[in-house]
């Protein structure tokens, strides 16, 4: 796996992306050199066909990616994969016919660009049934040991054989073991398997290791170049998150990550100020049809406050277009919101649905009682209740709670203490691994979320 943005990407992925990228922009030259024939270098040169032709790429790549092509857990079965690469020409040819109407000489030629995306159409189709031939070949391919018998190790493995994007077999693990399971067993079927299927890598997933981990032939296998790693960093790396079951202090306090310098405190916070303030100037013109809207379908005032907890226990006020009726917890008192609530307004579904009702808060991003990105601010009438339930909980106000976040991006909106404890896993893997590159990753992910109406309730 390599490491982008303090996450990690299966190398399989890159490998897409990379040549796909590839495809894309030697399909569009294709078209430029058939239409253009001998004259092909001077619009290639002279008119900025290259740059043109960049921006086409780019554009694929963005449909691709908001189609979900390169998302594989979203793509089953596998006809889905085959159907979507069908709807992208589509989608590609609906833009390229408006951008020809509307501004004809962003493109190199309105003749090469229709044959660039027949050449891309029977391309792409190529490229994914050769990419799956490519992965299948060793060197993509990584060998894993899994040490451990408990619901941590089945946790791993399961995990693992649900994602073959990653590229890992699981040759064996301690589970698969016959007799009784003793120190001295688990180290001679651990060596016994090395010897017989050789792996790259060994999984520690013991529940308690002290006293039954083979660490001698655990280190003889390390100095044979063989990768050693905690089931808690390696989970990391393929879920995007960190389990709180069994997450021992020391791990978070001897590990990687969990650091906040003042220059990045600083230049986040700047980074924070400015997208607040560029995004309440370009939504000034939609609030007198928001309000009118919210006047017009139900009582009650147009803005909503209520107290959330941020950083350092610290309460504060947030602001939202009210999207309930006014009178919404006047009988059964704070309540999660769930799916297809009765207490949400019709003008309210509308605006939860495609965020607009956060709007308001960017003005709590300007004061600095939030960050544009960070874990989700909670009511305190909840925060004492999951604090009790979930561990590590209160580990999430060490940062300022964001308008989005890691767990908004890559999870469903929560409405149960389950849901909160799923969260809390992605929140800790934005604190340990918060960087300014992985913000701007997760602003443009929820540029996805937003646009598809993923996530809200």
């Amino acid at each position: 796996m390599i490491r982008l943005f303090n996450v990690y990407y299966p190398i399989r992925t890159l490998i897409l992306l990379i040549g796909e990228a590839l495809i894309v922009w030697t399909s569009f030259l294709l078209g430029a050199m058939y239409e253009f024939q001998e004259d092909s270098y001077l619009a290639l040169n002279a008119d900025h066909g290259y740059y043109k032709i960049l921006g086409l790429t780019v554009l694929v790549l963005l449909c691709s990616h908001w189609l979900d092509l390169y998302d594989t857990a979203r793509l089953n079965p596998p006809g889905e994969l085959y159907f979507r690469l069908l709807l992208l020409p589509g989608v590609l040819a609906f833009i390229l016919a408006a951008v020809a109407y509307v501004r004809p000489s962003l493109l190199v030629g309105s003749g090469s660009s229709t044959i660039g995306l027949l050449i891309l159409t029977v391309a792409l189709f190529g490229w994914r049934m050769g990419f799956t031939w490519l992965v299948q070949l060793p060197i993509l391919v990584e060998r894993v040991y899994v040490l451990g018998t408990g619901d941590r190790a089945q946790r791993v493995v399961q995990g693992l054989r649900q994602n073959p994007e990653l590229g890992v077999e699981i040759v064996n693990w301690t589970g698969k073991m016959e007799g009784a399971i003793t120190l001295e067993a688990v180290a001679a079927h651990l060596m016994d398997v090395y010897h017989k299927q050789k792996f790259h890598r060994v999984i520690v997933a013991m529940e308690n290791r002290r006293g039954a981990t083979p660490m001698d032939q655990l280190l003889e296998l390390r100095l044979d170049g063989v990768k050693i790693e905690e089931a808690t960093s390696w989970l990391e790396k393929i879920s995007g998150r960190i389990e709180v079951e069994n997450l021992n202090p020391s791990w978070m306090v001897f590990g990687e990550g969990f650091r906040r310098s003042t220059p990045f405190k600083a230049v986040r916070r700047v980074l924070s100020l400015c997208i607040s303030l560029v995004g309440l100037i370009l939504a000034l013109p939609l609030f007198p049809f928001i309000m009118l809207a919210i006047r017009l379908d139900s009582k009650g005032p147009v803005f909503y406050t209520q107290t959330r907890v941020g950083k350092g226990n610290r309460e504060f006020k947030v602001m939202k277009f009210r999207t309930m009726r006014q009178d919404a917890e006047a009988v059964s008192g704070p309540k999660w919101a769930g799916d297809n609530d009765p207490r949400v307004t019709r003008v309210g579904k509308f605006l939860r649905s495609s965020r607009l009702d956060e709007i308001p808060q960017l003005w709590c991003v300007l004061k600095g009682d939030m960050a544009f990105v960070g874990p989700r601010p909670e009511r305190p009438e909840f925060i004492a209740m999951l604090s009790e339930k979930i561990p590590y909980y209160k580990v999430r106000h060490v940062v300022r709670p964001g308008l989005t976040g890691w767990a908004q991006v890559k999870y469903k909106y929560g409405s149960t203490v389950d849901d909160a404890r799923e969260k809390l896993q992605y929140d800790l893997f934005y604190i340990k691994n918060a960087s300014i590159g992985l913000d701007l990753l997760i602003m443009f992910q929820t540029i996805k979320t937003v646009l598809l109406r993923r996530g809200a309730q």
